[in-house]
């Protein structure tokens, strides 16, 4: 049976806002994909960036910023996919799309449940690293030693998990002068002139660095904006989510004979 022909049409309009809803979705997904790989490669190419400290040391800790372009890419791709799906009506592709954006919603949870109860084994395992860091620190003028120092000197931090970090390192134990890290130099204890980088010589015993360990800053700037990343995460999932009730239910709207409209040889 026929349905009314002002039935019929509240449908179709139905169908056509969520088809140009999804499009504009598959839009930002799209850019937000792009801004993910961007992340990655900075994070790659930047001598300035944390994980400049990390990639001499640990081969996994640097494929992070691989995944981080990879999964951008794949984004990108899933976007392209769900405009192209969604502006022709396509069946399959808003299938697949619905498909791989599930995938992706399970895998970020899994990672996230993975990375909170391991935090103690990553805590561990990123102070042996940075202990490996500072032992050689002064040898060789690397992007890594640069990348430390860096952080030190903008987070008002000594070592990992405090100053003693840098009792292991070479030059400062075989030195007959009373050595520092300069980065590490509390400006308020300053008594001479301050340097950004390398060692310098401490009129006492007692380094006039600042006491607390880059860990501890760490952690207070995740406590600081823990909101910000919970909001950030809450938000990801909240439009993947629409986006496959957006996507099932353009997919179940497209009626059989759209597919009438492509040409046939």
């Amino acid at each position: 049976m026929e349905l009314p022909f002002r039935s019929r049409t509240m449908g179709e309009g139905c169908t056509r806002v969520t088809k140009y809803f999804l499009f504009v979705f598959n839009l930002i997904f799209f850019l937000f994909g792009a801004v993910i790989m961007g992340f990655g490669l900075w994070l790659l190419l930047d001598n300035q960036s944390f994980l400049a400290v990390l990639q001499d040391s640990s081969l996994a800790l640097k494929a992070a910023s691989y995944i981080l372009i990879g999964v951008g890419a794949f984004s990108m791709l899933m976007g392209f996919v769900g405009c192209l799906g969604a502006i022709y009506e396509i069946r399959c592709l808003l299938g697949l799309y619905f498909a791989c954006l599930l995938l992706i919603l399970l895998a970020q949870v899994a990672a996230g449940a993975l990375i909170y109860f391991q935090k103690d084994v990553l805590n561990t395992e990123m102070s042996k690293i940075v202990t490996k860091v500072l032992d050689s620190y002064g040898t060789k003028n690397s992007s890594t030693e640069q990348a430390w120092d860096y952080i030190q000197r903008t987070m008002d931090c000594c070592g990992w998990t405090g100053h003693a970090d840098w009792n292991g390192n070479m030059v400062i134990v075989n030195s007959s002068q009373l050595l520092f890290p300069c980065s590490c130099q509390n400006i308020s204890l300053a008594t001479g002139n301050t340097s950004d980088s390398g060692f310098c010589e401490a009129q006492t015993s007692e380094w006039p660095v600042y006491e607390a360990g880059c860990s501890a800053s760490v952690e207070g700037w995740l406590i600081t904006n823990v909101g910000v990343v919970l909001g950030v995460c809450l938000a990801v999932a909240v439009i993947e989510v629409l986006g496959m009730i957006l996507s099932i239910c353009l997919c179940k709207n497209v009626r059989t004979e759209y597919y009438t409209k492509v040409s046939k040889y």
